[in-house]
Parts: C-alpha cells; sequence; structure tokens
C-alpha cells in the first residue's frame, strides 16, 4: 500500500509491507500530529498495540519505516541515530519494519527542524 508523507516543503512517497503492524496504521490513516527527532530518525506516537512479529529488526536501513512496540511510535529512518555504529542504524531496540520510503530518505534532513508531519493515503 502507498502512502504520501508531507513535512513542511517536502513531499515523499513510501510503501508499506502487508505486515499486521501496518495493516492497524492503515486503518488509522490519515494521519497529521506533531513529530519528533532522535538522531537522523523522525518519529510520532500512533495509538496500536503490536508486539514485536516476523518482521522486528535490531538494526534499520535508511528508508525504513518501522513501528516501536515499546512507546507505541511510527519511526522513518533516514540516518544514523545517536548509538548507531559505523557499519549500523540502530534503533533504540527492536522496531517491526512495515514498510520503506520510495526516493531518498536522506531528504528528510532538510526538514528535521519542522514539527508537523502528515501520512496519507496514496
Amino acid at each position: 500500500m502507498k502512502i504520501i508523507i508531507d513535512i513542511g516543503f517536502l513531499t515523499m512517497e513510501a510503501e508499506l509491507n502487508d505486515s499486521p503492524t501496518s495493516k492497524k496504521i492503515i486503518q488509522l490513516l490519515p494521519i497529521a500530529t506533531k513529530f519528533e527527532t532522535w538522531g537522523n530518525e523522525i518519529s510520532f506516537p500512533v495509538p496500536i498495540e503490536a508486539e514485536l512479529d516476523e518482521y522486528a529488526r535490531e538494526t534499520v536501513e535508511i528508508g525504513h519505516i518501522g513501528f516501536w512496540p515499546i512507546e507505541k511510535t511510527f519511526c522513518i529512518f533516514c540516518g544514523e541515530t545517536p548509538i548507531s555504529s559505523q557499519n549500523d542504524i540502530l534503533p533504540a531496540s527492536a522496531v517491526n519494519i512495515i514498510g520503506k520510503v520510495l526516493g531518498d530518505a536522506k531528504r528528510f534532513r532538510k526538514v528535521m527542524a519542522e514539527k508537523d508531519i502528515t501520512v496519507r493515503l496514496f
């Protein structure tokens, strides 16, 4: 399922996978809310419950979209986090990978100073 992510002047497309967690998030769309950053990670809370599943990973790639069950947050990884190593991008703990940004996710770094995000169906 394709989605659109809007932050400031930037609009990016992404694709969500067919996981149980992404299906729950799709039911919430559109979402317009405030976001926070942690290094080069953009995140915001979503009101769903989900356990770690078969899509869970402890390392991610630039462009991955994840759901962090501990804090119930939607996460967009556009680079290193404060705990990343030279070779790996590390979330705070394991996340369910629910999708991937289509295009250069590093472009999100240009809008990190913004505060509002909208995620909607394509």
